[in-house]
């Protein structure tokens, strides 16, 4: 298997027969758990699958959205972690509240990834490794946006 293609497939996730989107998605959740606080080694992870995505997508699937690239997955998905982690103590004593918001997450991302809303749907247009790695980087960005307004609205909801 070319390096491209492995970085693209997520190191073989992406050959998976049923979802293989939402198996990367998933791979991407528990590669990143052990890291879930420390935001710098999640925003690190990020940016390298970012832009090792965004070399691998344009050379392995030469401008389309294959879906068995499933490395921009990955990147939009730690982009939505970092929302997680940024509540996170750091001694994990609110370890199971930390795992249920990562799996908040992990579903709001998958319905902005399929469902495609707005600038999601806009970039998932482009045939370019711009558009296949933009529109989940833009989905990662909005499910955190989501992620830190729910989590205010609880904190807001305790104390009235």
């Amino acid at each position: 298997m070319k390096i491209s293609r492995f970085i693209a497939t997520f190191a073989g996730c992406g050959l998976s027969p049923k979802a293989p989107g939402t198996v990367g998605s998933l791979a991407a959740l528990v590669v990143a758990l052990p890291f879930i606080n420390r935001p710098r080694v999640l925003a690190t992870g990020a940016v390298v699958a970012s832009v090792a995505g965004w070399w691998a997508a344009d050379r392995a699937g030469e401008g389309e959205d294959h879906s068995w690239i499933v490395i921009d997955e990955v990147a939009g998905m730690w982009i939505s972690l970092l929302a997680c982690a940024a509540f996170c103590p750091k001694d994990n004593v609110r370890k199971d509240a930390t795992l249920i918001w990562s799996l908040v997450a992990f579903a709001l991302f998958r319905l902005f990834d399929i469902k495609k809303p707005g600038p999601v749907g806009v970039l998932d247009r482009r045939h370019d490794a711009l558009g296949i790695m933009g529109d989940d980087i833009v989905a990662g960005v909005m499910t955190a946006g989501c992620i830190k307004t729910l989590r205010r609205l609880g904190k807001w909801w305790k104390s009235s």
